[in-house]
């Protein structure tokens, strides 16, 4: 049995990907910040379908709280093998001239300085040089990390362009320790991410100018998060998936 750490584990991408990663053999470990029913929830539906699951509360934008995350994982005697940096905040749409730096720091504390540390204390498990037996990490970004965003989440645009060079730096720098580091760029997903803000119908407003003319699951991004995460991509490093319908 392995371990595979799910950050934001508790709703929407998260949890289809805790749901997936149970479902192919994976010990999960349901990473959530303030909503401990819905990490329930998602265990409870592991435990009953006959898989192993087990949460961790921790703000990944704190160093102290995902390193104790770690240690929590370490404790287990199961080996960490997989990472899902799926954690992240959205805040409502702002034009540049709006936005305050708490807002700015808030957003790449939180989207870029927490998938780094926990990047960095899986690189530290997985590795060769350190003992591990290696593993995959998969960074959940986003399309508007290509396309922009100007005048709507600038912000979060931008943090996500920040996780996309993670991405592929990383990969580079720990191919040859036993570890791939890939990335999903999903676009208009039918999450509680995208409701936020009062915009409960965003996706279908916007779904008529996508290529495919639908919005995309949760579920459908949860699969190329396990296909990348498994050895059928055993060659496959430093790439990208794009899930936004065609845009």
């Amino acid at each position: 049995m392995a371990i595979a750490l799910i950050t934001g584990a508790s709703r929407g991408i998260g949890r289809a990907s805790a749901l997936q990663l149970a479902d192919e053999g994976y010990t999960v470990a349901v990473n959530f910040h303030h909503n401990i029913q819905a990490a329930t929830e998602v265990i409870d539906t592991i435990s009953e379908s006959g898989g192993r699951a087990f949460s961790l509360r921790a703000d990944i934008s704190d160093e102290s709280q995902v390193i104790a995350m770690f240690d929590a994982i370490d404790r287990t005697g199961e080996p960490l093998t997989a990472l899902v940096n799926n954690a992240g905040i959205l805040f409502e749409q702002s034009t540049i001239e709006n936005l305050t730096a708490e807002r700015i720091n808030h957003v790449l504390t939180t989207n870029v300085t927490g998938y780094f540390l926990c990047c960095r204390e899986a690189v530290k498990r997985m590795s060769h040089r350190h003992g591990g037996q290696g593993g995959a990490i998969v960074n959940v970004s986003s399309a508007a990390a290509r396309l922009g965003a100007p005048g709507e989440y600038v912000d979060y645009a931008a943090s996500k362009g920040a996780v996309d060079t993670l991405t592929a730096g990383l990969a580079l720098e720990v191919a040859a320790q036993g570890i791939r580091v890939n990335g999903v760029r999903p676009g208009f997903i039918y999450t509680q991410m995208h409701a936020s803000g009062g915009e409960p119908g965003r996706v279908d407003r916007v779904k008529s100018l996508l290529p495919m003319q639908r919005g995309g699951q949760p579920e459908e991004v949860a699969q190329a998060i396990a296909w990348l995460l498994s050895e059928k991509a055993s060659y496959v490093t430093g790439s990208f998936i794009e899930l936004a319908g065609g845009k």
